[in-house]
């Protein structure tokens, strides 16, 4: 015969054992999250398109792979940073349109990025490029941009990989 005694010490015992590893679980799994950082929206103006220099422009071709002739442009304009912080790695939005207002870029609205976003106004212009056949002039519409109170670090620690791009002889 088991005492009731004995069995619910037991269990206790079990429950307690239980607990602490199901605790030390969820520990373990929010050490491994990095801090949770917000997404800051950056207001965008005069926006235009504008062909290349001659010198950015020599070689374009179209990104599909094809490598038929592009038309490289220049969308640019002024960030607007309305908080008190830099903001790191906005990404840039937006609908691109021939003349007759047909999508230059399909399936595609994220153009690019713009690295950092001081306080205040800030000019950017991101590099695209567009199929030669395409009619001018570009039609821009719908632009916006968001961005991190951080960097976003594309390597993890130990690896070889490093995205600081703008110092890199290869870029």
């Amino acid at each position: 015969m088991v005492e009731k005694g004995w069995v619910s010490r037991w269990t206790q015992r079990w429950m307690g054992k239980a607990l602490a590893m199901m605790a030390l679980f969820v520990l373990g799994i929010a050490s491994f999250a990095g801090p949770a950082e917000a997404i800051t929206k950056i207001a965008l103006r005069d926006i235009e398109a504008n062909p290349c220099p001659a010198e950015m422009a020599e070689g374009s071709v179209t990104s599909d792979g094809s490598g038929r002739p592009a038309d490289c442009y220049l969308i640019s304009g002024v960030a607007t940073n309305t908080t008190s912080k830099v903001v790191y790695d906005a990404d840039v939005f937006g609908r691109v349109y021939d003349k007759s207002h047909n999508s230059v870029m399909e399936n595609r609205t994220r153009l690019g990025l713009i690295p950092e976003v001081p306080p205040g106004d800030t000019e950017f212009a991101i590099r695209i490029s567009v199929p030669a056949s395409l009619e001018p002039p570009l039609i821009l519409e719908q632009f916006r941009s968001s961005g991190f109170g951080s960097a976003v670090r594309l390597s993890l620690p130990g690896s070889d990989f490093d995205n600081d791009f703008e110092n890199d002889e290869d870029f």
